[in-house]
């Protein structure tokens, strides 16, 4: 694991995801991100914009999704309305979520080239509620009973480890407990569940100020 440490976390994830997909489009033509919501992905994306970024050439997934209907406030998706290129939303208005997860793992890429994660408070990434059976599923894509008063579509733990690379972003004194929590293999987190190996960490000060020694 790679863990970097900054002020500006989101700028610094920005410069390392827009230089693995150039390399990625640079050696296969193409290449496939996942990414996630939540409050650190914003300014993150933002960032992304402003570089250069072969789009055209990348497909754009989701890590998660909160079931709620087109356009609601709850959505993930209102975050990638801006994006260029090709966007592959989860289904998540379907009546039938189980049969829509498993239509659109069916299309997923053999592996991404990078998941983009974030960090829950209580050790959840991704949407692997604590305690849910999600984190165990052989799936790629499960459907989660209900967290935080919504239910969720979310990658596995299968799909985003196999992935070339996990970004994980984390901000502020409240992930510092669970930043140190994934670090010390805490079996109670979820985030214990994302590979080591292969996963560049942005913290600002805060986030990593419970870095073990």
């Amino acid at each position: 694991m790679d863990i970097r440490v900054s002020d500006d976390p989101a700028d610094a994830a920005a410069a390392w995801m827009a230089g693995r997909l150039r390399d990625a489009v640079r050696r296969r033509g193409h290449a496939s991100v996942a990414v996630s919501g939540g409050s650190t992905a914003p300014p993150m994306f933002a960032a992304l914009m402003d570089l250069e970024v072969p789009w055209e050439r990348i497909v754009i997934w989701q890590v998660d999704e909160r079931v709620a209907a087109d356009g609601s406030s709850d959505r993930n998706a209102i975050q990638l309305a801006s994006f260029p290129g090709e966007v592959r939303l989860m289904p998540v208005t379907s009546p039938d979520l189980r049969a829509a997860a498993r239509d659109y793992a069916q299309h997923l890429p053999d592996r991404f080239d990078v998941v983009h994660l974030g960090l829950g408070d209580d050790g959840h990434t991704a949407s692997w509620p604590p305690g849910d059976e999600v984190i165990d599923s052989r799936r790629n894509v499960e459907v989660t009973g209900e967290f935080n008063g919504r239910i969720r579509m979310t990658l596995t733990p299968g799909a985003v480890n196999a992935a070339r690379s996990r970004l994980m972003l984390a901000v502020g004194i409240a992930k510092a407990a669970a930043v140190e929590g994934w670090l010390l293999r805490d079996a109670l987190l979820p985030v214990v569940r994302v590979r080591q190996s292969g996963t560049i960490v942005f913290l600002d000060p805060d986030a990593a100020s419970r870095l073990p020694m």
